[in-house]
């Protein structure tokens, strides 16, 4: 993919070097994403010499965000910067196609375990109003992994539990999206969007950790909820 210079970063230009500074990564990075077509050229103001602008620091934190936050490979990388510079499609669309290649594990199941997945899946994605129409879509594939492995490992009962994660699922995306509220450039968008999605994935596993120990505490002291936000705390260590 070879890109031209765009003509919206209308401002300041600096060196490689000083660009380097400004972004955060070595020459050496820079010159990779130029070779590789991820970086449009900078303007010519010499046979060796070229400047660069604030628009090609906001694409290298696009490139960044994509390869170092989100794993993507540098062909979907390469794929979800020519969607962005295309111009028309739309920021739904190229966040789909960010998520496709954030990295997602998945398990191989067998048929039987695999229709029993989907079908779980599709009766949740009805009553939520989700998308469930590519059996094949990375992260259909994902969700059919976890199911068919917390039925093996003989926990069926969480299958019960799957309606009130979702729920928080869908709150946990609209808050997701106000994170973008009111941001115009479509890089920016993504950006957000993928450091949102990998580092917000950890920042709730985390949070969760946390939220169980409150719970833990008060469920083997036989409180309720409404007693520990009245104050009522144990003082067992092991539960801190």
């Amino acid at each position: 993919m070879t890109l031209e210079p765009s003509p919206r970063w209308e401002n300041a230009r600096v060196r490689m070097a000083e660009l380097s500074e400004k972004a955060g990564i070595p020459v050496a990075t820079i010159k990779y994403y130029l070779r590789e077509g991820l970086l449009p050229p900078g303007e010519r103001t010499s046979p060796n010499q070229a400047k660069y602008d604030d628009g090609h620091v906001q694409r290298i934190k696009l490139i960044r965000a994509l390869m170092d936050v989100g794993g993507l490979s540098l062909a979907t990388v390469g794929e979800v910067l020519a969607a962005v510079d295309a111009g028309e499609a739309s920021p739904h669309h190229v966040l789909g196609i960010a998520q496709q290649g954030i990295t997602t594990s998945k398990r191989v199941v067998d048929d039987e375990a695999r229709e029993w997945a989907l079908a779980t899946v599709r009766d949740l994605a009805d009553r939520r109003g989700w998308p469930c129409k590519d059996e094949d879509d990375l992260v259909i594939q994902a969700l059919v992994g976890v199911l068919c492995t917390i039925r093996e490992v003989g926990h069926g009962w969480y299958l019960e539990k799957l309606d009130a994660y979702a729920e928080i699922a869908d709150r946990t995306a609209d808050l997701d999206l106000e994170g973008i509220s009111g941001i115009e450039s479509l890089e920016q968008i993504i950006e957000i969007a993928v450091v949102e999605t990998v580092l917000g994935d950890r920042l709730l596993s985390v949070l969760r950790r946390l939220a169980q120990q409150r719970a833990s505490k008060a469920y083997f002291a036989g409180l309720t909820v409404d007693d520990e936000r009245q104050g009522d705390r144990l003082e067992d260590p092991g539960l801190r």
